[in-house]
């Protein structure tokens, strides 16, 4: 894995940045070494306006919508505080969570600061067997089934017609019904009538969200957003509570000591940003930059998603959540919500159409599930181009490491071309490289700034500044 401190960065470099396969993780910007590692971390995004809820996910939201209703709450079957049903990982139904090194950014020396850092990647017992007959069993004597002497009756009743197969009748109704479709359709073109009742049409994610909820339920759940800033009234007034929960969500579900998951950690992890809020005229309402979006049950946070909004897309960070609600799959249900929240935005903001989710590990079953998101697409390692995971499963499955994209002329569009254009801070001095090149002569660090711009991409180092002592 490779790594760098980001200590402030726009939304569209780092938007540029997580389309060539790096993450944040506080403000630590990294990006895995895909081919080397034994468990090769894609890209995936899901397509928010065309996504539609599986059965599965139709479950998980029924089941919050019957526990806010009525207080049903589902029993656990096993230990749901870690995986659901389905082998979740429930805090990574978002991210994988990688802690950025503990290091103060603030207080390494400077001349580390921007350099890309790389890191290794690091019974059969008889009373098992299962009950069949034994092979040397005596065969059971055959039980003899008594002659019965049908009654005589009156033959086949000529005023009904004659029996069908199944098979057939169906076939028939199919037809018919096709038949009708085709004349509805052809009425319709010429005589364009409102279109039926919404009932019969697939129900939208949001439908399913609301569905079945009275106008008092039990439990009154409230989705907050509050941008991450101490400047902001509502992220200050419930900064204490939300910290407690993460520490009481790491302690109970990762095993955390209290010491790796206090208030200094809860900061440095999930509330530090690179990202510059940022107001646009074509943005969303809520402006651009890293929020958290509270979930509020009865005026008490019970979970917390972490989110970045970017131009083209909500990336999610991290979720933590009561250990008490595990059973109602919270991951589950804060990645629909996130989806629905994404299709939100994009109405203001027609451009961000997508939904992040992180990283896609084939390789890992229990990993897999970001999958279900469809439709959705996995980021090609070598490319940076996108393709839908139906057809990336074929190659991962003889692979865990593979190039996705089926074009063999294709290449990195943003490929570096020109180090010399690279930009770098010099003694507060912005300037390219080949002038900081000519500056320091006998420099050594050209290899470095290489592979870092080549991680980057042409454009980006063109625009982020690499910071040289």
């Amino acid at each position: 894995m490779r790594g760098m401190w980001s200590h402030t960065m726009t939304v569209q470099d780092y938007q540029d940045l997580i389309d060539r396969g790096w993450r944040r993780s506080g403000k630590y910007v990294y990006k895995p070494t895909m081919s080397k590692t034994c468990c090769p971390q894609y890209t995936i995004r899901c397509h928010a306006l065309n996504f539609h809820p599986s059965k599965t996910h139709k479950k998980t939201l029924k089941k919050v919508n019957r526990f806010l209703s009525r207080g049903e709450m589902p029993v656990e079957r096993h230990d749901e505080g870690h995986e659901d049903s389905l082998g979740e990982i429930m805090d990574s139904a978002h991210e994988e969570g990688v802690q950025p090194p503990r290091q103060d950014p603030l207080k390494i020396d400077h001349s580390e600061v921007q350099d890309i850092s790389t890191s290794p990647d690091t019974d059969t017992t008889n009373s098992a067997a299962p009950t069949t007959p034994r092979e040397d069993a005596a065969p059971a004597p055959e039980e003899k089934t008594p002659t019965v002497t049908p009654k005589p009756g009156k033959g086949a009743d000529p005023s009904r017609p004659l029996g069908r197969k199944a098979k057939d009748i169906r076939k028939e109704r199919r037809l018919q019904k096709e038949q009708q479709k085709q004349q509805e359709a052809e009425s319709s073109s010429v005589n364009p009538v409102p279109s039926k009742s919404s009932s019969n049409q697939p129900k939208s994610l949001e439908e399913f969200i609301t569905e079945s909820l009275p106008n008092d339920p039990l439990h009154r759940l409230e989705v907050r957003l509050v941008p991450v800033s101490f400047e902001d009234p509502d992220f200050l007034a419930s900064y204490e509570q939300s910290a407690a929960l993460y520490a009481r969500y790491q302690m109970t579900v990762h095993g955390d000591a209290p010491y790796e998951c206090g208030e200094s950690e809860f900061k440095r992890f999930l509330c530090d940003s690179p990202l510059e809020a940022e107001m646009a005229p074509d943005g969303p309402e809520v402006g651009y930059g890293s929020f958290h979006q509270q979930y509020w049950l009865d005026g008490r946070i019970v979970a917390v998603g972490v989110l970045d909004i970017l131009p083209s897309c909500v990336s999610s960070v991290y979720l933590y959540y009561h250990p008490d609600f595990s059973s109602l799959s919270l991951g589950t249900y804060s990645a629909l919500r996130e989806i629905a929240f994404t299709r939100q935005l994009q109405q203001q903001s027609p451009k961000l159409a997508y939904y992040y989710l992180g990283f896609y590990v084939h390789s890992c079953p229990k990993m897999r599930y970001k999958g279900q998101y469809q439709p959705s697409d996995l980021l090609c390692p070598e490319t940076y181009t996108w393709v839908s995971i139906e057809r990336c499963i074929p190659r991962l499955e003889i692979s865990a490491y593979s190039r996705l994209s089926e074009n063999a002329h294709e290449g990195d569009a943003c490929a570096l071309k020109e180090l010399g254009r690279v930009l770098v801070l010099h003694r507060r001095t912005v300037m390219p490289y080949a002038a900081y090149a000519r500056k320091r002569k006998g420099s050594n660090d050209e290899k470095e700034v290489e592979q870092y711009a080549s991680l980057l991409g042409q454009t980006c180092a063109e625009r982020i500044l690499l910071y040289r002592a």
